[in-house]
């Protein structure tokens, strides 16, 4: 993938490892719009990263995904690039949920930003895209859609499932020239799922330098450190590091 000369809609890149990459590809020399949730956040990260453009959005939201796809285009006609990386991560035990609707309301939320908005986007934006030169869809999984954590069900169920999609994706949009690649971090030191729960993963800056770097090389899946091993595992070694990681501690 030509890293330059791009106009790039990125999800969730206010914050952490779509923070990054937003700073990345400005770096290359590609427009990037981000999108987010939190006006706050959105004008820090454009004070780090100078001319990135912003729009506040809750992809949660169906009709906001679909104001924003057309806002975009709208604004920004050169759009070839959509790089899916926001995410949310919930902890919880499902035999201890409240049977209420507002307990559900949590995990149908994990599900939407996860997993709904990744595929409606593309649903939305693939007729502009397939207009485009160097066109390009990227989906950012996660190392836990090929061995997950027990105690994140539903955020390594979405993960899960968006790798599939894009596997069915990438064969889909062959014909009409939109790439379609996979970026699966390792746990990452970042605020996902809560401050302070992965200060043990790795840097974000080293993760991002590394994916880039083979992005541009052409790779169309790439992982780092342990999602590096784990995608490219045997059913045998899943199995195995699943038991590894859900030991009881």
């Amino acid at each position: 993938m030509n890293l330059s000369n791009n106009t790039v809609l990125l999800t969730g890149g206010a914050t952490g490892i779509g923070l990054a990459l937003a700073q990345r590809l400005r770096q290359a020399g590609s427009e990037v719009i981000i999108c987010g949730r939190r006006a706050d956040k959105l004008r820090e990260a454009q004070q780090l990263v100078p001319g990135l453009h912003t729009y506040e959005c809750n992809v949660a939201d169906a009709a906001d995904r679909a104001r924003l796809a057309s806002q975009v285009v709208a604004d920004f006609p050169a759009l070839n690039v959509l790089l899916n990386n926001a995410g949310i991560q919930n902890r919880f035990q499902l035999a201890d949920l409240p049977a209420d609707l507002a307990a559900w309301e949590a995990q149908r939320q994990e599900i939407a930003i996860n997993l709904e908005a990744p595929i409606h986007l593309a649903a939305l934006l693939v007729p502009h895209l397939r207009q485009q030169a160097n066109a390009a869809i990227i989906n950012v999984t996660s190392g836990l859609a090929f061995a997950p954590m027990a105690f994140a069900p539903v955020y390594c169920a979405t993960k899960a499932a968006l790798h599939s999609f894009t596997l069915s994706l990438r064969q889909q949009l062959l014909p009409v020239g939109i790439q379609v690649l996979e970026i699966v971090p390792p746990a990452v030191n970042t605020d996902l799922g809560g401050t302070g729960l992965h200060t043990w993963g790795v840097p974000v800056d080293d993760f991002a330098d590394s994916i880039m770097a083979r992005l541009a090389a052409g790779e169309e899946e790439v992982g780092y450190g342990t999602s590096e091993a784990i995608r490219l595992a045997s059913r045998q070694e899943i199995d195995a590091r699943f038991k590894q990681m859900n030991a009881p501690r």
